[in-house]
């Protein structure tokens, strides 16, 4: 496991746009990027708000989880939770991002965002860019 993927890098993927992350995630083999449980949660969400499509997009992102391994949020993320929110203290910051953050730190892997000033100051995060690389 290398990369975890932020929220807006699987929407991307499951529009098939940019090119950039498509080609990016080619060359990946299966277990080199997972997904935390928070963006699972964030885009099953949105697929619960959407009227149109539902059984396509639910679909669709089967077919993206079977990729990309769901991670859970454990014991080990918490902690790192509580040292980034104490490292960060400013609350204008998205609870959520703060939780994948977190997640990926906890894990050790490079968190991979299109929304890289979300995660700008947190101690030992990498963050990586596949849309400008």
């Amino acid at each position: 496991m290398l990369y975890m993927l932020d929220t807006n890098i699987c929407i991307y993927l499951i529009k098939q746009h940019p090119p950039e992350v498509l080609a990016r995630m080619a060359g990946m083999r299966r277990g080199d990027v997972v997904m935390s449980v928070v963006s699972y949660a964030e885009l099953r969400a949105g697929l619960e708000m959407q009227t149109m499509h539902r059984q396509r997009d639910e679909q669709v992102l089967g077919m993206l989880t079977q990729r990309i391994p769901v991670l859970p949020f454990d014991e080990s993320a918490a902690e790192c939770y509580g040292v980034l929110r104490s490292a960060v203290r400013d609350r204008k910051r998205n609870a959520l991002d703060r939780l994948i953050a977190a997640h990926a730190r906890s894990l050790d892997v490079t968190l991979v965002t299109n929304n890289e000033n979300d995660f700008i100051a947190y101690p030992e995060l990498r963050v990586e860019n596949w849309v400008n690389s």
